[in-house]
């Protein structure tokens, strides 16, 4: 061969090593996912969870990547334990930089949405992750600057201060996956900037509100069963007061009627002896009322525990 004919070969070999490089740095993202998911099928499970929370293609490959789990509470556990140190109950866990996500299993079908909100905002984690310092600054900016002036839903507003004092760096992260999944009207450059994610963000929000219904909705019932049973409380107390009176009252007037044996005082005596009678039965039907609120209320109180067992995967 000659050498004219070795350095042509030689220059088309750079120059294809040349293209390959450029091409590599230039869709390098998405020539390693091309590689990374070329084998990769979700199971049944993951795939419904990417379905039902309406995830663009651009969100499920990025879901993919890391190639998320549903996992029982042993297991869950032993993935997620120290991942991220969240003060708030876990019921999943981002592994950065994408190289796992991991959902709690919840089998409570009153609780049907979480695993879904849960995929949905780990997911936006993962996405999170991969914005460039420019984009993120940018964000942050967005997400910072609702908290601060346009935030209402005071539960969302409690979890931030929770973050706020335990996790402050990771703050505008845990807002952009809180806010994208569980917040229903944001300012439309955040609305933008999810539907890169979400064909229909409304799906994931509606996720979000159907499952913390189960958990609000008896939260109201114990309150209101609270102030009831105080009102009751005090009524008790009240009459109880007044029969203490009454008795002592009664008491003294026996001692007289007895020695003056006037017939209108014994009648006068009769009748305070009703009243008092008809007092501590209206008291006794109160307390029969009261105990039986107690029950009803405990009841929804036990139920509300158990709702918070079901999801609780031991990792604070």
């Amino acid at each position: 061969m000659t050498f004219a004919r070795r350095l042509r070969r030689l220059l088309t070999v750079i120059s294809v090593l040349v293209v390959f490089t450029g091409a590599l740095l230039y869709f390098g993202p998405g020539v390693r996912e091309w590689y990374v998911l070329r084998d990769f099928t979700p199971s049944a499970e993951i795939s419904q969870l990417a379905t039902d929370t309406a995830m663009t293609d651009r969100a499920r490959r990025m879901f993919y990547l890391n190639n998320p789990q549903v996992l029982d509470r042993s297991e869950f556990n032993e993935r997620c334990q120290g991942a991220g140190g969240e003060q708030t109950i876990v019921l999943g866990c981002y592994h950065s930089p994408q190289r796992g996500i991991f959902v709690f299993r919840v089998d409570e079908a009153e609780l049907h949405g979480i695993e879904q909100v849960t995929a949905a905002h780990e997911m936006l984690h993962a996405a999170y992750d991969r914005l460039s310092s420019r984009e993120r600054r940018h964000i942050d900016a967005l997400l910072t600057n609702y908290y601060e002036h346009d935030l209402k839903d005071e539960r969302i507003r409690s979890v931030m201060r929770t973050y706020t004092k335990t996790e402050p760096h990771d703050l505008a992260n845990e807002m952009h996956s809180i806010f994208g999944t569980e917040i229903a009207e944001l300012p439309p450059e955040l609305e933008k900037h999810y539907a890169q994610y979400f064909t229909d963000r409304s799906v994931v929000v509606q996720f979000a509100h159907q499952y913390q219904a189960a958990f609000s909705r008896r939260q109201d019932n114990i309150a209101a069963y609270d102030t009831q049973l105080s009102a009751m409380e005090s009524r008790i107390k009240e009459n109880e007061g007044q029969l203490d009176i009454l008795a002592a009252a009664l008491r003294n007037d026996r001692q007289r009627v007895e020695s003056s044996g006037s017939q209108a005082e014994v009648n006068a005596y009769n009748q305070r002896v009703a009243d008092y009678n008809a007092l501590l039965q209206e008291t006794n039907t109160l307390v029969q009322e009261y105990n039986a609120l107690v029950e009803t209320r405990n009841a929804i109180a036990l139920e509300q525990k158990q709702l918070q067992q079901s999801i609780n995967s031991g990792i604070h």
